[in-house]
């Protein structure tokens, strides 16, 4: 009955990288099977395929054969033997009841070849425009094809099968991005990580050098220099404990804590103001510490969260304005706020403040990696804390508020 296809029937194995990915996509669409077994119900054809079709090849994608046609999915007609060929070429469906009574097809070579009265096929046509393939079935026998429902049906089943299409390959292209983003961000954070701990040296090295040096009697100029060289060395320090920190967070190591029961924060936090006026000398720092009730906590992160809170404060306000400190542990609660003169904070900075690598307008000397804030934030919420700002046309206030225990 059917012509003797050399049916190319090439497994799928055997197909070029670029069809047999094609073969897989329409493989993975869940209704294909369904979509060609309602076409068979509809029409009582015993055979219907989705084709990818180009210039060179015609390749089954998915086959319905209920006429013992032969061809599976990834097996292959020579594309010249069919009508889908034409079709690449201009993109309009093809409907046939009856080969021998049309005028047109009863001498054409495909039914002729494949001993074929009734065939039906339809382009499927990506959302970019491009021609994929065909949706087809045909038959032996003479069948009622050319009608509104059929061919209707055919088109909106071609249009869902491209939908899918689509859909897969955008996923594809999504998922490759990912993978590459993923590693650039990997390549990245270990890139910092290492740089950080390798700068780590030097920079104390420096810092100590500038203590021995402001230890010697020195002239006026010297001193100054050495000044200049210990807060530029404490300013490195700071910012080089941010990176080591954001990227132990990015590569799934978080703040780590060290807690411990009566931590001496009245000291740890005298510190940090005594280290920061030597930074900003001349500076106002008006501290009041109410802690009365002992605070379980990671002394030197803290130290941490409020360094980067009273040098955000001393950098974002005016020489002769104060800053102010209050510390407070009672009832259950530590609460500790920074606060400082000065313009208020836009609530579109202000909501992501506390994101990485995100600052407000900086003025000169302000210049940071805009990551001090979301070290602090993580800090807070690694003690099951919270770090908020408020910000008016006159005040702007930092506070961290934990549990104590």
């Amino acid at each position: 009955m059917y012509y003797t296809l050399e049916l190319e029937n090439t497994k799928l194995a055997h197909i070029e990288a670029g069809f047999k990915e094609d073969v897989e996509a329409v493989g993975k669409i869940d209704a294909v099977a369904s979509i060609l077994e309602v076409i068979c119900r509809t029409t009582g054809m015993g055979f219907a395929a989705i084709a990818r079709v180009t210039p060179e090849r015609w390749i089954a994608c998915a086959v319905r054969d209920e006429i013992q046609f032969g061809l599976l999915p990834g097996g292959e007609l020579k594309v010249e033997t069919t009508i889908c060929h034409e079709i690449r070429q201009n993109h309009q469906a093809v409907v046939i009841d009856h080969v021998a009574e049309d005028a047109f097809y009863a001498h054409h070579h495909t039914p002729q070849m494949y001993g074929i009265q009734s065939y039906i096929s339809i382009p499927i046509i990506l959302k970019n425009g491009n021609f994929f393939g065909t949706l087809c079935a045909i038959d032996p026998r003479p069948a009622r094809l050319n009608n509104p429902e059929t061919i209707g049906m055919f088109n909106l089943f071609a249009e869902l099968i491209a939908f899918h299409l689509d859909a897969i390959e955008q996923l594809a292209i999504n998922e490759l991005k990912l993978m590459e983003e993923r590693k650039t961000a990997e390549l990245r954070d270990q890139f910092i990580a290492i740089l950080g701990h390798d700068l780590r040296n030097p920079v104390g090295a420096v810092s100590n050098v500038a203590q021995i040096l402001l230890r010697m009697p020195l002239d006026e100029r010297v001193k100054r220099l050495a000044t200049i060289v210990q807060d530029s060395s404490y300013r490195m320090k700071g910012l080089i404990d941010n990176i080591l920190d954001f990227a132990s967070g990015r590569m799934g190591g978080g703040i780590t804590l060290t807690r411990a029961d009566h931590e001496p924060l009245n000291d740890i936090l005298n510190q940090i103001i005594t280290e920061l006026k030597v930074i900003w000398p001349g500076r106002e720092i008006n501290a009041n510490f109410t802690l009365t009730e002992s605070v379980n906590c990671d002394g030197r992160r803290i130290a941490q969260l409020f360094s980067n809170l009273l040098g955000n404060a001393l950098t974002h306000s005016k020489k002769d304005t104060p800053v102010n400190v209050n510390a407070v542990s009672a009832d259950g609660q530590f609460v500790l706020s920074v606060s400082n003169l000065g313009s208020k904070i836009p609530d579109d900075v202000a909501d992501r403040l506390f994101q990485p690598f995100s600052r407000g307008e900086v003025g000169p000397g302000q210049q940071g990696l805009g990551l001090g804030l979301y070290i602090a934030s993580e800090i807070a919420h690694a003690h099951g804390g919270t770090l908020t700002v408020c910000s008016t046309h006159d005040n702007t206030c930092f506070t961290l508020q934990m549990p104590v225990k």
